[in-house]
């Protein structure tokens, strides 16, 4: 019996911090830190799933997001 790899092309989003963490709630400073986030412009590329959606949604009006 042998076994073939598949390859599935998984869906993958740009993440960019476009408003500052400063005075936000420490839960959205410690996703924002999570996502690889520090810095104003920093862009992160990641695997969507059910765990990135929802630090997406935790930090949304924080970051603009991409779908590639």
């Amino acid at each position: 019996m042998v076994l073939q790899s598949k390859v599935w092309f998984k869906k993958m989003v740009r993440i960019t911090l476009v408003k500052s963490l400063i005075g936000r709630r420490p839960n959205q400073v410690k996703t924002a830190h999570a996502l690889g986030l520090k810095k104003i412009g920093q862009a992160v590329i990641k695997v969507e799933n059910d765990a990135i959606n929802g630090m997406i949604k935790t930090i949304g009006h924080l970051v603009v997001v991409e779908k590639e």
